[in-house]
């Protein structure tokens, strides 16, 4: 498990796969999102806009992200 700092409140679930690494464009996270590759607290995420907080946990390609 990945642990990935956050230094707002919220981050949206593209802007999260940019900002881990996980994604390097926006439309490829955009991609990602709507093929229901990625998985937020356990339940496939298809909401780009999805505000992520510290504790969620986000599961893309064997890789589970935990914001902190």
């Amino acid at each position: 498990m990945e642990e990935i700092k956050i230094n707002t409140e919220f981050i949206k679930l593209d802007s999260f796969l940019k900002w881990c690494g996980a994604a390097s464009l926006g439309s490829e996270a955009k991609i990602y999102i709507l093929e229901g590759l990625v998985k937020v607290n356990g339940e496939i995420a298809t909401q780009r806009g999805k505000k992520l907080r510290a504790g969620d946990l986000v599961e893309f390609q064997d890789t589970t992200y935990k914001i902190i």
